[in-house]
């Protein structure tokens, strides 16, 4: 499915779609370059959850956030994870499948590794434009909302 996005709002609101339609184990992988609206599409998921857009903040130094919502919420982001080695010592894998739901920004960074029930790839188009392309969701479902 691919979706048009005009503004930061539009992002979030097509997060918070999408979190609507997960449930507690599901994982959903985030691609898509710097810019394109990653984290803004997190923070729209996390509302479905209950759980306020300003606990939701691109990574620093924090690799995995975990947030207590209506199900446990997990946000990994690897944007600074460069060994792929230190994927075993994050315990990244730990969290996949869990008793929340996880999203992981830069999941392109596991290359070959089939554990997603959603995929999501933003595109930056413009300044206010992004083409946000999901694949595992059901569309009937989605348009049902």
């Amino acid at each position: 499915m691919r979706l048009r996005s005009s503004s930061d709002r539009d992002t979030q609101y097509i997060g918070l779609k999408l979190g609507k339609l997960l449930s507690s184990g599901d994982t959903v992988f985030l691609t898509g370059g710097l810019g394109s609206g990653k984290t803004t599409l997190v923070k729209g998921i996390a509302g479905a959850f209950g759980i306020n857009e300003t606990d939701i903040t691109s990574a620093s130094f924090t690799i995995i956030a975990e947030h207590e919502g209506t199900v446990p919420f997990y946000h990994i982001d690897l944007y600074r994870l460069d060994d792929l080695n230190a994927i075993d010592d994050i315990g990244l894998y730990e969290y996949i499948g869990a008793d929340g739901v996880t999203i992981i920004e830069w999941a392109d960074k596991l290359q070959g590794t089939e554990i997603a029930i959603v995929t999501v790839d933003l595109e930056y188009i413009s300044e206010n434009e992004r083409e946000i392309t999901i694949e595992g969701v059901d569309e009937q479902s989605w348009n049902n909302l």
